[in-house]
């Protein structure tokens, strides 16, 4: 698939900014747009067949995200992060998950348990990195959502996103899926007791742990130098 496939899908839906960033988004998490590359508006437009003011309404939007960064003589780029910048994110990334399921556990319904339930078995039958980070986002998604809070769940997801073509690498790479899937369940298991305090400490282990290997393996294989 390229932007192209990806464009004549989506516009059969919609045709706005965002459907333009969904479709750039989604190139560049799944490489098909690497860190450093141009990304030329007039081009963009023309596969999608507008002008170029909703291309460069979707590139700010991304740029907003974390994923393109815009020169004012370069024009845009697909943004890299580095190993300090993958470290912050992830701290931030602790701050808020754990706030987020904190609120969230004394609200958990049996039905919200046995979505994220599901979301762990789909996760065990598949080793499709893209699937797997994917389904990584729907676990977590399913058991913040239910704190209630709709900005906080938003700037999380962006957070996501910002490591989400990395966390891919790794999950095609490196031994982490299993680990990090025996660490959902353990998590799940806390949630499903309404443990709290468990549930915290699982989660912020979790997530240093991830963001520790990430630090690592951007050093490793991304800033050798």
């Amino acid at each position: 698939m390229n932007l192209n496939d990806l464009a004549a899908n989506l516009l059969q839906q919609r045709s706005t900014p965002d459907l333009i960033a969904d479709a750039l988004r989604k190139a560049i998490v799944e490489g098909i747009f690497q860190e450093g590359q141009s990304l030329r508006q007039d081009e963009i437009a023309t596969q999608f067949g507008v002008s170029r003011i909703p291309v460069r309404e979707a590139l700010r939007q991304l740029e907003a995200e974390g994923l393109v960064t815009l020169h004012l003589n370069r024009g845009a780029m697909v943004s890299s992060l580095s190993p300090t910048e993958a470290q912050e994110i992830f701290e931030i990334r602790s701050a808020l998950e754990v706030k987020a399921i904190q609120l969230a556990i004394p609200k958990l319904t049996a039905s919200d348990l046995e979505k994220a339930t599901i979301i762990l078995e789909k996760t065990d039958q598949t080793t499709d990195a893209g699937l797997l980070a994917r389904l990584n986002w729907e676990f977590h998604e399913t058991l913040y959502e239910t704190a209630q809070r709709p900005r906080l769940l938003t700037m999380i997801k962006t957070l996501h996103l910002n490591v989400d073509r990395y966390v891919r690498l790794q999950m095609s790479q490196m031994d982490y899926s299993e680990r990090s899937q025996k660490e959902h369940y353990q998590l799940l298991e806390a949630c499903q007791q309404h443990d709290t305090k468990a549930a915290v400490r699982l989660l912020k282990k979790h997530i240093d742990t991830a963001g520790e290997q990430l630090v690592a393996y951007l050093q490793q294989n991304v800033y050798r130098n």
